[in-house]
């Protein structure tokens, strides 16, 4: 991930809060500031880059010192990064920074779980397009930061055949007899919910085929029946419970949405000096 790509949504959080009226009235310009960051939970450290981003934008003195890497595991107490800046951007930027790392780490922890769930198995974990509008960086990020794996960045990086694709194009052959004559490469993966659907999928030899809500049992015949022809994808009523299950039929991977649709922030405090 570029800088600038950071930068981008670094400046769009700003934008949410600035100016900092209550800054700018109690303190002068000049006066110089540290803060640290403080982990008060367990967890995955993620974000520090787009912590560090944010203060060089408000100052372009400051000094980001990471404490910890991002992938780590922290506990409570541990002290993850340290700043030191103006005192008007240590307090304007608090806010932003702990959003981004907050977020990040809680999408690391999760994704950690789902991994350590599944170690042993071929599967891995991917994540999903359910991300925050305008923070999928950051959450796919967050994913790689937890050992996940990321799916396709957005619609426009890979071709995914999904069920209203098929039911407007009449059929799986149809959707792709057009895909192949529109001649944009990508590779295409395509979803099915059900045997028929599969065979139907096999026959077009596509990269990938995604079960859609497929028990656990349905799988292991999915895999059975497409003996390598396939890279094969489970994804639908996945959870923490039950996602070793879906590993063990043989499936290659497993996409998860909840790894970033519903993050629980890691608690983490900022205190400035």
């Amino acid at each position: 991930m570029d800088r600038s790509d950071i930068a981008a949504m670094v400046r769009r959080a700003l934008d949410e809060d600035l100016p900092d009226i209550t800054a700018e009235a109690i303190f002068a310009p000049a006066d110089r500031g540290r803060a640290s960051f403080v982990v008060k939970s367990p967890g995955i450290l993620a974000g520090l880059p787009f912590a560090s981003e944010t203060f060089a934008e408000l100052d372009e003195d400051a000094k980001f010192f990471p404490l910890r890497s991002d992938g780590e595991l922290v506990e409570p107490g541990d002290v993850v990064a340290e700043v030191t800046a103006s005192v008007i951007a240590l307090l304007s930027g608090e806010r932003t920074a702990l959003n981004f790392m907050q977020r990040a780490s809680g999408i690391a922890a999760t994704t950690k779980r789902y991994v350590d769930a599944i170690a042993g198995t071929k599967a891995k974990i991917y994540d999903t397009r359910k991300t925050a509008p305008g923070l999928r960086l950051l959450d796919k990020y967050a994913v790689k930061c937890g050992g996940g794996e990321n799916h396709r960045l957005g619609l426009h990086d890979m071709y995914l055949v999904k069920n209203n694709h098929i039911d407007r194009a009449g059929s799986i052959r149809a959707a792709l007899d057009r895909i192949r004559s529109h001649r944009v490469l990508a590779k295409i993966m395509i979803e099915v919910r059900n045997m028929y659907e599969l065979d139907q999928a096999l026959e077009q030899e596509p990269d990938f085929i995604l079960l859609d809500n497929m028990t656990p049992e349905e799988t292991r015949d999915a895999v059975e029946r497409t003996a390598g022809r396939a890279i094969l994808e489970s994804s639908g009523g996945i959870t923490l419970e039950n996602v070793r299950q879906y590993a063990e039929t043989g499936v290659d991977r497993i996409s998860i949405g909840a790894l970033t649709h519903s993050v629980q922030a890691l608690d983490i405090s900022m205190r400035i000096y």
